[in-house]
């Protein structure tokens, strides 16, 4: 019969998923076992519904649990619980997976352009670009502190708005706010339509 894992709330018969990570930390294979049975499920469910395919998802979520694994000596229990430190380790790895993905197919499309534009001009690229830099920095110093702030965790750091509110010390609800706010003004800055 296996003993309970408490992932949260009072434990009351066996040790905590905190407990079981510095067990890992230590090299201690049975208490990775448990936590991969506690968290597996959550970590998938996570990838999931970033991923959507279900093949890149298993592979992902065995990635997260494998960087449990090797990395559960950076768990640090002052900045969070380790569900959420395993969730977010899921939720960044997927970002990633994703944003890998979006990178091959627009490296793709470039060199498919390449091929068939005879003269690419680069610098005109390089200078557009540097121009829209400066205007999104500019309009995101025209938000308030918390609106960059949140704008600047969810959006560029990829961050969940929970995970924001925790690093910031605010409500959920004040994040999300400030972040709906943000995105309207940064979109009125901009003059982006909808």
């Amino acid at each position: 019969m296996k003993e309970a894992v408490h992932i949260g709330g009072p434990a009351s018969a066996g040790p905590d998923l905190q407990e079981l990570l510095g067990l890992v930390a230590r090299g201690d294979q049975d208490a990775f076992s448990r936590v991969y049975d506690a968290v597996g499920g959550a970590v998938l469910g996570l990838v999931r519904t970033v991923l959507r395919d279900p093949a890149q998802s298993e592979e992902v979520a065995q990635e997260v649990l494998l960087e449990v694994w090797k990395s559960a000596a950076r768990y640090r229990p002052s900045r969070g619980s380790a569900m959420t430190w395993i969730l977010t380790l899921a939720h960044r790895r997927a970002v990633d997976r994703v944003r890998s993905a979006q990178a091959a197919t627009h490296r793709e499309r470039r060199a498919a352009l390449l091929e068939r534009t005879p003269a690419y001009d680069e610098v005109t690229e390089q200078v557009e670009a540097s121009l829209e830099r400066e205007q999104v920095r500019r309009c995101l110093r025209g938000l308030t502190e918390l609106q960059r702030q949140s704008v600047t965790l969810a959006y560029y750091r990829g961050l969940a708005y929970r995970e924001v509110a925790e690093l910031l010390s605010v409500p959920l609800g004040t994040v999300k706010t400030r972040l709906r706010d943000g995105l309207i003004r940064l979109r009125d800055c901009l003059g982006v339509s909808v």
